[in-house]
């Protein structure tokens, strides 16, 4: 997994081929082919992986969040890390690109956001179990939107006054 993401994150998802991967990992071919059942399997799997390492952290922090107040300090520190690595934002936009141009690459993003957006729904449910589900649901899904976005915005742009924007959700909440 570690030669396949890392060849993802230096040049995208051309390059992550089965023999190149064995060629990173010093491994056979033919390893790589028994046990993940050829290249889309790979793929599956290197994609798999790479949103936990992209989408992990992110869900981690916030659900160690109090309250919402504590949650956009939270994303605004993540911004300000995540943004920083060049190499996560690249992991994160080739997973993005993969899950667009492949089905199957898709739907294990899917499944991740899925469950992402579930855990936040979760934490929401902790912190304001006042709120129906659907509103829940619908503030989990503007989270893990906004950070993404977040991130894909300041890999175009990386002057992106990323504080500026969490410190006016922050007002939002005012």
């Amino acid at each position: 997994m570690g030669a396949g993401i890392a060849l993802l994150t230096e040049h995208g998802w051309p390059a992550v081929t089965t023999r190149g991967v064995a060629e990173r990992a010093g491994t056979n071919p033919g390893l790589i082919h028994y046990h993940f059942g050829g290249l889309p399997g790979l793929h599956a799997a290197i994609a798999r992986a790479a949103g936990e390492l992209v989408i992990g952290p992110l869900v981690t922090e916030l659900l160690g969040a109090v309250d919402a107040r504590a949650a956009l300090g939270r994303i605004r520190d993540m911004l300000g890390e995540t943004t920083g690595d060049e190499r996560a934002t690249r992991l994160a936009v080739e997973v993005i690109a993969g899950a667009a141009r492949d089905p199957a690459l898709g739907e294990v993003l899917r499944e991740q956001l899925r469950q992402a957006r579930g855990q936040i729904g979760e934490a929401l449910g902790r912190m304001h179990p006042e709120w129906p589900a659907e509103r829940r649901a619908g503030v989990a899904v503007l989270v893990t939107a906004a950070v993404d976005g977040l991130m894909l915005h300041y890999l175009l742009d990386p002057g992106l006054p990323v504080g500026q924007a969490v410190s006016a959700a922050e007002g939002l909440l005012s």
